[in-house]
């Protein structure tokens, strides 16, 4: 007797349990419907309250600068007396501001060339077995966490004229006649605030350095020690290339610093001593809250702005843009 295999519908009753060999219906577009209404849902509750605080606490200020920019306004009342692109024009024809950006450019290839290879042979060094390197680390960093405040006031009392501690070591050793301007002389301010820079700041370029060293396979190592590679070769074969990424960022993160460097400088020296030390964020603030140039003090700002937001996309498209690729190659690969 030949029984047939042909599975029967799923048809329950209430009370009662589906006998072998029945198929469940399948799920209506109800639910696919429902989840994506869910997860649409979900978007919006956490991302409108975020896109509302970036667009009250920075697009409606960028806005606003921009529009008080094209006005003659020391800051109370409403901006009325319009100046069109003078203030622009008058940024370009005042030495101050003009001796802002060769200032800064020199710190950003002070940085370049000095800060950030240091923060690199000191990631190196502590890359090594060393003992108590933990400690090393602790130490290197923890001057970038100390606030701006704290480091200014610091390194104030260490180079004051006279009695402060660098000339008072300076006089033990028979230097005396090296110490006495630091901050206070318009030829050496500039390279004693990038020395407090340094030591403020190669402490995070250091353990981006260590992160990106500890990703490097040591069998890649211990293969070049093999076929005879000293250590140079090692480092210029091995290591710069494929920290290469990391010493992008890095870099890339060094320029927007010394671009919109402000509070170390404010509390040092407040840009003395006769604009020798002077940034466009603290040109920022003492034509906008010391003269009430608001117009001209914004102004200032949308430059900045319009600097840093040109080089990030010219560093996007030209340096980075082999970095962002393998990353969008790589997350599509994985899915």
């Amino acid at each position: 007797m030949t029984h047939s295999t042909t599975s029967t519908p799923y048809a329950p009753e209430l009370g009662k349990v589906p006998e072998p060999g029945t198929v469940p219906p399948a799920a209506g577009p109800r639910r696919p419907v429902l989840r994506r209404l869910g997860d649409w849902l979900s978007a919006v509750v956490f991302t409108v309250p975020a896109l509302a605080l970036f667009g009250l606490l920075v697009l409606v200020p960028m806005g606003y600068a921009f529009y008080v920019s094209f006005f003659d306004w020391g800051g109370f009342g409403s901006p009325t007396d319009v100046t069109g692109f003078g203030n622009y024009t008058r940024l370009f024809e005042d030495p101050v501001f003009l001796g802002d950006l060769w200032r800064g450019g020199l710190l950003i290839g002070f940085s370049i060339a000095l800060q950030l290879p240091f923060a690199l042979a000191m990631a190196v060094l502590l890359n090594q077995e060393l003992r108590g390197r933990a400690v090393y680390r602790m130490l290197f960093f923890a001057p970038y966490i100390l606030s701006e405040v704290i480091t200014g006031v610091l390194f104030g009392m260490i180079f004051a004229p006279g009695d402060g501690l660098a000339d008072r070591l300076l006089g033990a050793v028979g230097l005396d006649g090296l110490g006495g301007e630091w901050f206070a002389g318009q030829h050496t301010v500039l390279p004693t605030l990038f020395l407090v820079m340094t030591w403020k700041y190669f402490g995070f370029h250091m353990m981006l350095y260590l992160a990106g060293l500890q990703g490097i396979p040591a069998e890649l190592y211990e293969a070049a020690r093999i076929d005879g590679a000293g250590t140079w070769q090692r480092f210029r074969h091995i290591t710069l290339p494929l920290l290469a990424p990391t010493l992008r960022i890095s870099a890339f993160l060094s320029v927007i610093f010394s671009i919109q460097l402000f509070d170390l400088v404010w509390v040092i020296t407040t840009g003395g001593p006769d604009h020798a030390s002077e940034t466009m964020a603290i040109s920022m603030v003492q034509y906008g809250f010391k003269r009430y140039q608001m117009g001209y003090a914004s102004a200032i700002s949308v430059v900045m702005f319009l600097i840093s937001l040109v080089f990030a996309l010219a560093y996007q498209r030209f340096v980075l843009r082999r970095d962002t690729e393998g990353a969008l190659t790589t997350m599509r690969a994985n899915r």
